[in-house]
This record gives C-alpha cells, structure tokens and sequence, in this order.
C-alpha cells in the first residue's frame, strides 16, 4: 500500500490522480527552500517551522518587555485570544490540514469514474477536466494574487494600531504611543502568513468548485434507485471534509476575539448569538457550495425517472390486474416474469426510491463536516458566561 503522501499515479492512474496541495506554486518554492522534502508532503515541519516563525519572535520581545503574562502594564499578550490562536492553532493546523485535502482528492476523485457516475464514453472528457484543473493548480498567477492580496493588507496594519487587539504591543505615553517590536511582527510576519494560509484554503475551494462544475456538464449516467438517494453521487459528500479543519480556524479566530472582549471588556455573550448564527450560515454555505452544482443534473434524473418507473410500475401493475383480479389472458408476460423487477411490492419500492431522491448530494454527514467544527468554539465562548450544562445541551441537539 502506498504512502497517504506519496504521488497516487500508480494507484488510480495519471489521467485520474489530482492532489490539490502537491506541486502547487506554493509547494514547488517551499521545496526549492528545503521545507518541502524531495518526497512526500513535509506538513510537520512546515507546521513547526511557521509556527515558530509566527509567535515566537513576538512572545520574546512581549517576554522581554514585561508584557507577555498578567500584571504587566497595559493588556498582556497572553490575555489577547486572538493572537495565541492565529500563530498557535490556525498556523499549524490549516498546514497540517492539507494532508487531509491531499488524501480526500487523490481517493475521491477517481471515484467518479469508477462508480460509473461518469460513463466509459465520457472518461476522456472526464480526463481533460482533470487535466484542465490541473494546470490551474500549477498555474502562478493566482498565487501572485494571492499575495498581492496579502501585501496590500499587511500594508493597511498600521492603520489598526489603535485596534484593542494590539494594545499588548503599544510602547509609549499617553498621546505619542507606537507599536514596539512585538506588534510590528504581527502586523508584518506572523499575520500575513495566516492571512496567505486562508487564502491558499479558498483557492483550494475554487478548484473544487470548477471541478464539480465541469463535471456537472458532462452528461452523468446517475442511477435514480441508487441507496444514497443521490443516484451514486453520495461519495461526493465527503469532500468537505477536507475543510473541515479551515472552517475550525476561522471559528477560532472568530471566537478568540470575542472571548477576549467578553472577559476582558465586559461584552455581552448574547449579543453574540446574531453574528454567531450568520458566521455559521456563511461557512455552510461556503463549504458546501460545490455540492450544490450537482443540483441541476440530480433534478433532471429525478424528473425522467419519475416518469420512466411510473410508466414501469403502471404497466406491471396492470399486467397484474388482468392476470389475477379480471383473469384475462396475459399474452407477453415477461415483465411480470422479470426476476431483476420481482413482485408488486418490489415494483413499488423502486417507485419510492426514486421519488426519496435527494435534491442535491447534501447530508448530515458534510453538514456536519462543517458545521461541528464551526460551531464548536462559539460554543466555548458561550460557555464563558451560560452553565456548561447547557452549552452541552445545545451542542448534543445540534448533532442529534
């Protein structure tokens, strides 16, 4: 068995493998530097690496300045939530993520051709799609706008310099207070490459996006009695998985926030359930976006097959008639003697089969993908100031 980092050509095919992490521009130059090893992803130590990078340096100056723990003067670094959690947690864990997104692709993927959602006649069509997506992950230029994004936002930082979240980094007296060395770390290192991360993530979520557009259009052979009530798509449910980490990290950072001024500033927890509510609707509908392109070709199978396997079940149901309720003479009975069709009931069943398809490929499971990890570090907020009782509670309804 192959390594899970490893190139999957071999397994599924070069026509078929597609990583949306491996030899992206982003990967080829951290190689180039030695933090990408000759094999395999190196998401370990690109995820020391850049967490060290990030925090380190400012939690040495805040140290140094008599800043980092309570009783300092002013608000101490490690009083600001949001800080610890961009350079501690979303850091590491979007990088360590993309082995997830790597191992969900390459497995996934194939899929569609192996379940035969896609027909034999369309592989090659299939493949050029694969190919077409291909070359936009290797391609340079989104990545240029991805970190003159990141540029352009590094250079409106010391704009927020009155910004609560870096008092911890103000030097000075009253009315000519600037940033120490601490806060220009932030606003220059340790933020940007949070900021790169995320984007890199929403550009991974667009490839998906022109992936399963792409494929939509191809003329899907999707079976309308399939058990997932997706006509076969159901596996497709599992790509949002690989985000689950992405919509973890902008919870937290979300929540730190919050939690910081909830303990520190006397904000309200309640005056939160708005913003919350629409933080978890946007992530939803943003990680789950892909599936819905699916929509279109599910409704017209539904559509045909509901009037296919009526016409089926009512010509069998007539032939059943006359056999047996008027005695008449059946002269072709080979519907009524298929072995694949079976009785009345299972006639009926493959009627109700088709009329329980879904919409679209979306379930509790990629609901949950996403919304789990979304909601869990609003809930720890919620937990500052409401009973933990109850905070379990809500999260035991909401995944019941």
């Amino acid at each position: 068995m192959p390594r899970l980092d490893e190139d999957p050509r071999s397994a599924a095919g070069p026509e078929l493998a597609l990583s949306f992490v491996r030899d992206d521009w982003a990967f080829r130059m951290l190689r180039k530097v030695g933090l990408v090893p000759a094999t395999g992803l190196g998401v370990v130590r690109r995820a020391v690496f850049f967490t060290l990078l990030a925090w380190l340096p400012l939690a040495i100056w805040a140290w140094q300045a008599k800043r980092a723990l309570p009783g300092a003067p002013g608000e101490p670094l490690l009083q600001h939530f949001g800080v610890q959690v961009r350079c501690l947690v979303a850091i590491p864990l979007l990088i360590l993520a993309q082995m997830l997104a790597h191992r969900t692709t390459t497995r996934l993927i194939p899929w569609f051709e192996k379940s035969g959602v896609v027909p034999e006649d369309k592989r090659g069509d299939f493949e050029r799609v694969i190919a077409g997506v291909h070359r936009l992950r290797n391609a340079t230029l989104p990545w240029v706008v991805i970190l003159g994004l990141v540029v352009a936002w590094t250079a409106l930082g010391p704009v927020a310099r009155e910004g609560e979240e870096l008092n911890w980094a103000m030097e000075g007296g009253a009315g000519a207070r600037h940033f120490g060395f601490g806060g220009w770390w932030f606003l220059l290192v340790a933020r940007p490459i949070y900021v790169t991360l995320v984007l890199g993530w929403l550009w991974r979520l667009a490839l998906l996006t022109l992936l399963f557009r792409r494929t939509a259009k191809l003329g899907l052979d999707l079976v309308p009695t399939h058990p997932d009530r997706t006509g076969g798509l159901g596996f497709v449910e599992r790509f949002p998985t690989m985000f689950a980490p992405v919509a973890f990290v902008l919870s937290a950072v979300l929540a730190s926030n919050w939690a910081h001024q909830v303990v520190y500033h006397g904000l309200s927890v309640q005056s939160l359930k708005v913003p919350a509510a629409v933080f978890l609707v946007v992530a939803l509908l943003l990680f789950l976006a892909p599936l819905l392109l699916f929509a279109g070709p599910l409704a017209a199978a539904k559509k045909r097959a509901e009037l296919e396997y009526g016409a089926l079940v009512g010509r069998h149901g007539d032939l059943v008639r006359k056999r047996w309720i008027l005695k008449e003479p059946v002269a072709d009975a080979s519907l009524l003697e298929a072995p694949e069709i079976g009785p009345v009931a299972d006639t009926i069943s493959l009627f109700q089969a088709v009329k329980a398809m879904r919409p679209m490929p979306v379930g509790k499971p990629s609901l949950l993908a996403i919304g789990l990890p979304a909601l869990v570090p609003i809930l720890v907020v919620f937990a500052i100031k409401v009973p933990f009782r109850e905070v379990l509670m809500k999260l035991l309804h909401a995944v019941a």
